[in-house]
């Protein structure tokens, strides 16, 4: 069933009209629900602060404590793999929020398996890419935490490992384990991401899709809330009032099932894939330093404009907040272990090196790192990496204040740009809120 179901590409919702979507929208699923008890909030880390995924739990906690009543049992970010968030990011991205009714998630300790899918199954629907059984894991507190409901909360935008986020992710991947997100990860880099981002139906989706089908019932129902994000152009900005590259909700969808977020992701893909006209063959991408520390999650500047890079370019960059590789010790010494290497080299490794066939979404992960050979990637980090710890990974160095004083954050807008001296750039300020593909690397019909 869903309850709202508002987009437009050039919709942009308000503050105002988000809060009177949401909160009615949650106030009659809590009037329909016989059982009368708390419930669990999965909002997505700060990593997705621009989701608007922290206002739409404030205003949730909101609607679950007033009028004399708790029914706010907890909320717990969809970490996956990521770092538990600091008291400061917490209250950045969810200031309505009581600190006391935060759990974090941690993927390798605190998980219980619902169930297991075939190997026969999973080997067929990754057209033979895999062959391994998978399982439908997820945090315990889902299950035994004695909730009436799970109110998953994030938006659906374009995605490396699954095709377009959120749904079932938010689940099997933001609250899952190890063994499940390592499977799940390197499904989908054997069968091959240039073949799934921005497309709803994959073969990680039909794993999704299939344990919720299966197993979900082991489980209180689930409201799905989400939203599409969209930059403004240029006029809509100066008509709204908003700075030149502000974002706007495109679109809320709110309901139980799949029926929410196929309509979320079907504006994801008119709103958040840019299909370009000419192959870029200078990008720069700026990498934010309070959500990007790591190339664990600033490398979605290489996953989102893989596709539009021309072959023999160079995708510089720039990343002041970079401290690590991998968001967790066991991560990120695989990354220096092995490097970011072609696929298929990355694959032989994983037939002979036990550590990595026991960190597939560490194998997935250097896959997707990888530009095949086609293009330069060039890193400029702030202090916290060095040149040979870059370069020791299979990545190019750069100078961060010799590139900042040559690409001004502050004049460049998102797409193309000419600078001073004649040169065309490609500008991307945040390469998790979209996809860009030239138009013969990408599949209108997949």
């Amino acid at each position: 069933m869903t309850y709202v179901a508002k987009g437009g590409a050039l919709l942009d919702l308000s503050d105002e009209e988000l809060d009177a979507l949401f909160s009615q929208a949650l106030s009659q699923v809590l009037a329909d629900l016989q059982d009368a008890g708390p419930v669990i909030i999965l909002p997505p880390d700060v990593t997705r602060f621009h989701s608007r995924a922290g206002y739409l739990t404030d205003i949730a906690c909101r609607e679950l404590t007033g009028t004399g009543r708790d029914r706010l049992g907890a909320v717990m970010p969809a970490l996956g793999t990521h770092r538990v968030m600091t008291p400061a990011e917490l209250h950045r991205m969810f200031p309505g929020t009581p600190r006391e009714k935060f759990q974090a998630h941690d993927w390798r300790q605190d998980v219980v398996e619902l169930g297991r899918l075939p190997a026969d199954w999973v080997e067929r629907v990754s057209e033979g890419a895999v062959r391994y059984d998978w399982p439908v894991q997820v945090n315990k507190l889902l299950r035994d935490g004695g909730f009436s409901l799970i109110l998953s909360i994030g938006q659906v935008v374009p995605h490396e490992v699954v095709g377009m986020a959120n749904h079932g992710k938010n689940l099997f991947v933001g609250t899952g384990g190890k063994e499940a997100i390592d499977k799940s990860h390197f499904v989908g880099a054997a069968y091959g991401m240039e073949r799934m981002m921005g497309r709803t139906d994959t073969p990680v989706r039909a794993l999704f899709d299939e344990g919720l089908r299966c197993f979900g019932s082991a489980l209180p129902p689930i409201l799905w809330a989400l939203t599409v994000v969209g930059a403004r152009s240029d006029a809509e900005a100066a008509v709204a009032g908003k700075p030149r590259g502000s974002l706007a909700v495109r679109g809320l969808f709110i309901g139980f099932g799949r029926e929410c977020f196929e309509k979320a992701a079907a504006l994801a893909r008119e709103v958040n894939v840019d299909i370009m006209d000419e192959p870029i063959k200078q990008a720069v991408v700026y990498l934010e330093p309070e959500e990007f520390r790591t190339t664990w999650l600033g490398n979605k500047g290489i996953y989102r404009t893989r596709m539009a890079m021309a072959d023999g370019g160079e995708l510089l960059i720039l990343a002041p907040g970079l401290e690590c590789f991998g968001e967790d010790p066991g991560n990120d010494a695989l990354i220096r272990k092995h490097g970011y290497r072609p696929a298929q080299v990355i694959q032989d490794k994983v037939t002979t090196d036990p550590e990595l066939a026991a960190g597939l979404s560490a194998a997935a992960h250097l896959i997707h790192g990888s530009s095949e050979g086609r293009f330069t990637v060039r890193y400029c980090p702030g202090p916290g990496l060095s040149r040979a710890e870059i370069e020791s990974v299979g990545y190019a160095w750069g100078d961060l204040p010799t590139a900042l004083a040559r690409y001004d954050l502050h004049t460049l807008g998102l797409g193309w740009n000419t600078l001073s001296d004649g040169e065309r750039i490609f500008f991307v300020p945040n390469p998790a809120l979209g996809l860009w593909a030239e138009k013969t690397r990408f599949n209108e019909n997949q």
